[in-house]
């Protein structure tokens, strides 16, 4: 592993243990020339993914894409970065153990939309927003309706038409 403060291909693990959720093994290293220390994480791939573009094109999948995405959608939300990542591990296994290498991007965008809905309704509708490419408040509304219809209205929501 290169050292990422001087760039030494000689670095020594120190420590080595798996994370909370089992999905992956944390390493603490330190570099022997600069003493740097930092921590690396590894994780089980079961297969090599290819993501299939709505234009056709292939690009390999990418784990950091898809956090940063969900990061986005969740932006100012209270809800817990391990449930994120957790959610993250749950759509990259369903992902490696479809049985197949070639991945359409609408799969990913609606395991995403799944997993959001059952998250947080607001980064639900977020994510929505961006992926089916809303063109007016209308389309909101409409998913902003099938939430509620799903769940019942908000607790403080007030009846139409009372004030």
């Amino acid at each position: 592993m290169r050292c990422p403060y001087c760039g030494s291909l000689d670095t020594q693990v120190k420590d080595s243990r798996p994370t909370e959720d089992a999905s992956s093994i944390r390493r603490r290293r330190v570099c022997p020339d600069c003493a740097g220390r930092f921590t690396t994480f590894e994780r089980v791939q079961l297969r090599e993914l290819t993501v299939i573009k709505k234009s056709g094109r292939r690009v390999p999948f990418d784990r950091d894409k898809l956090s940063r995405s969900l990061e986005i959608a969740l932006r100012k939300r209270p809800v817990d970065p391990e449930r994120v990542e957790r959610m993250v591990n749950g759509i990259v296994r369903q992902l490696e153990s479809s049985g197949d290498s070639d991945i359409t991007s609408d799969r990913i965008g609606e395991l995403v939309m799944e997993g959001l809905k059952a998250l947080d309704g607001v980064a639900y509708v977020r994510f929505a927003s961006v992926y089916k490419n809303f063109r007016d408040s209308r389309e909101f509304g409409a998913i902003v309706d099938e939430l509620e219809g799903e769940d019942g209205p908000a607790p403080d929501a007030k009846p139409a038409g009372r004030g």
